[in-house]
Order: structure tokens, then C-alpha cells, then sequence
């Protein structure tokens, strides 16, 4: 069975970005770009609800010509050559949607998850995670928490109906400012 992982940046006060949907605070050194890029090597499909897809179909299909950072240079033959799913009902895809995920979310995972291959990375986002913890349908949840005050935005996950415990499977200091934790649920 596969796996769910679901990587992401956090503020200390929770948020996934800004107040006006700022992400220019995560600073990807390179002890937390190799984090990264060692789970890249464990899947082998990525995970994207609508507004994430978004930013990222902006940004990583020409990566290289906006930017010489070495992480960029890593992450982005990996994103373009990776299927690509988007969970979206009014979505109807584009040249770097493998599939789009419109209908029962817990069936259509559980499809996912039961289908061979690697493990399945998501990406980012508050609303899909928030719903997928929910359904309990995340294996591993793995947050770099970055040294910043955001004071608002999207939080980590957008409006949980219940309690979730998890346990700490791991937790590193990386570049001297990011503590990235890993959790499984308990």
C-alpha cells in the first residue's frame, strides 16, 4: 500500500503562508533542501490541491530561467517528470495535469493509495491536507517550521472537525534555523 506524505512549510505561528498569500519567507538552505529531495526519492506521483497547483504550474515548468538557486536546480527536472495530480471540482487540467481528482475524495484515494508504485508526496496547501488528515488518509506528515512571525494567513490545516493525535517519528535542525518534525498518526 502506498503511502501519503505530506510535506510542508510552516511559520511558528502556524501559517502556510502571508496574510495576502505571501511565500517568499522559506529560506531553503542546504541541509533542508536535501531533506527534500530524499523524500522526492521515495515517490513516485505528486499531489496538489487547486491553489498550490496553481502557484507551482506557474513556476516550475521554467524554474531555471527565473532563478540560479541550487535547490531550483535540483527540484525541477523532478516536478516536470513526475505525474502530477490535482484535486480540484472545477479544474479541468492542463499540458502538466496527469489527472485531475473530482469526485468522492476517500474513494479516490483509497484508489490512489491501493494502486502499485511509489509513495505519493503532497505538496503544500491547507484545505486538501486539512480534509485528507480528516479522513485519515495521511501516513506521514513531515513540517519544516521556519523562523518567522507571519501573523495570519492560510494556517497549517484549514479548519480541522476533529482532534488528531500524532506521534513524533523524528525531528532535525537544519541550516541552523529550521526545525523540519516528522509525525505518523497515533
Amino acid at each position: 500500500m502506498r503511502k501519503i506524505i505530506y510535506w510542508v512549510h510552516s511559520s511558528i505561528d502556524g501559517f502556510i503562508d502571508g496574510p495576502n498569500g505571501e511565500f517568499d519567507w522559506p529560506v531553503m538552505g542546504p541541509e533542508l533542501s536535501a531533506y527534500s529531495e530524499g523524500l522526492d526519492k521515495t515517490v513516485d506521483t505528486l499531489l496538489f490541491g487547486r491553489p498550490v497547483w496553481e502557484m507551482m504550474v506557474g513556476f516550475w515548468p521554467n524554474a531555471e530561467s527565473m532563478t540560479d538557486d541550487p535547490h531550483v536546480a535540483a527540484f525541477a527536472p523532478f516536478w516536470r517528470a513526475t505525474p502530477k495530480i490535482v484535486f480540484s471540482r472545477s479544474y479541468a487540467g492542463d499540458d502538466w495535469t496527469s489527472q485531475v481528482v473530482n469526485g468522492d475524495l476517500a474513494a479516490e484515494v483509497g484508489k490512489l493509495k491501493a494502486a502499485p508504485g511509489g509513495d505519493l508526496l503532497l505538496t503544500g496547501g491547507s484545505a486538501l491536507a486539512g480534509r485528507l488528515a480528516e479522513l485519515g488518509l495521511i501516513d506521514e506528515f513531515h513540517i519544516a517550521v521556519h523562523p518567522v512571525v507571519l501573523g495570519g494567513g492560510r494556517p497549517l490545516f484549514a479548519h480541522p472537525d476533529q482532534r488528531r493525535g500524532l506521534r513524533l517519528v523524528d525531528t532535525a535542525a537544519v541550516d541552523g534555523q529550521v526545525v523540519v518534525s516528522q509525525y505518523r498518526p497515533a
